[in-house]
């Protein structure tokens, strides 16, 4: 066993003695541990909400000291590890920080003391037992704060994904065109979820026409030309033609500049423009295919 270790291990006597003052202090230790958490969240949370959170996390302590759980890794303490990765995870969905998160679980360390002050049998040896105990606590606590930043993370990351695909929505415009209107910065991921996204509606409508309309992205540079290229590309493959519009001068200029070669694909200043281009397709292929009826 290491230094460090030693100084916030338990030993088996002192954690069944913290238990058994856990379980005889119960409603105490419950009252003032929910009032001093309360005063540090500033009424943000409903005292009832907050003392069944704290009720269940002094249950957890008390079942994995019971348990003769030495540090936090221990085997015994694993219902208190995943109580306390609950609520950092509550916490983090309800807009809390990490350190509020975190000094919810060391309070309990003042419950503790207000205990003990209130109790004329303590002695030396249980305030002895009370520092080993006070390190198990701060284990605890940091446990919360690292599990509250992983939390934290996958909330931003998951919120980032949903913000991605409402920034790149696929509509459909008339009988058989669709429209994926870009706005802001085209970069990988990005492409990656247009590409999809209108894949999948040609897919769903049955489309042969789609029209990738560029008006709202700021620059076009030869990577932004290159995920536009590709997307044209995989939507040919699913039988459709795509027509680029929002052509502004300067990104007319800004291609030419950079020698973005688009090939055969139609390219239109407005979307008004290319929808009319379409239509006239559209309208072109109807009649061919009734003349084609006539002659049969």
């Amino acid at each position: 066993m290491t230094i460090r270790e030693a100084a916030v291990a338990l030993s088996t006597d002192e954690a069944g003695r913290f238990a058994g003052l856990l379980e005889s202090n119960g409603e105490a230790l419950t009252s003032a541990w929910t009032d001093a958490v309360a005063g540090l969240l500033r009424g943000r949370l409903s005292h009832a909400e907050l003392h069944r959170q704290i009720a269940e996390l002094q249950k957890g302590f008390q079942s994995a000291l019971s348990g003769g759980a030495a540090d936090l890794e221990a085997e015994a303490a694993g219902e208190l590890r995943a109580l306390l990765s609950e609520v950092s995870s509550t916490r983090a969905r309800q807009g809390f920080s990490a350190t509020e998160t975190a000094v919810s679980i060391f309070a309990l360390k003042e419950a503790v003391l207000t205990v003990l002050d209130q109790d004329s049998a303590t002695d030396a040896a249980t305030l002895r037992d009370y520092v080993s105990f006070s390190s198990f606590i701060d284990r605890a606590g940091l446990f919360t704060f690292d599990s509250y930043v992983r939390a934290r993370e996958e909330l931003i990351s998951d919120q980032a994904e949903q913000l991605l695909e409402l920034s790149t929505p696929v509509v459909k415009l008339w009988e058989g065109v669709v429209a994926v209107p870009l706005v802001g910065t085209l970069d990988s991921a990005r492409a990656q979820v247009v590409m999809e996204r209108l894949l999948q509606t040609l897919v769903d409508t049955g489309s042969p026409y789609a029209i990738i309309d560029i008006t709202g992205v700021p620059a076009v540079d030869t990577q932004v030309a290159q995920h536009i290229l590709k997307t044209v590309v995989a939507a040919r493959l699913m039988g459709a033609d795509c027509i680029i519009s929002g052509i502004r001068p300067q990104i007319a200029q800004t291609i030419v500049a950079l020698g973005i070669e688009f090939g055969d694909i139609a390219t239109k200043a407005s979307l008004a423009d290319a929808l009319r281009h379409v239509l006239r397709q559209t309208d072109a292929t109807a009649g061919r295919r009734g003349a084609g009826r006539r002659e049969s």
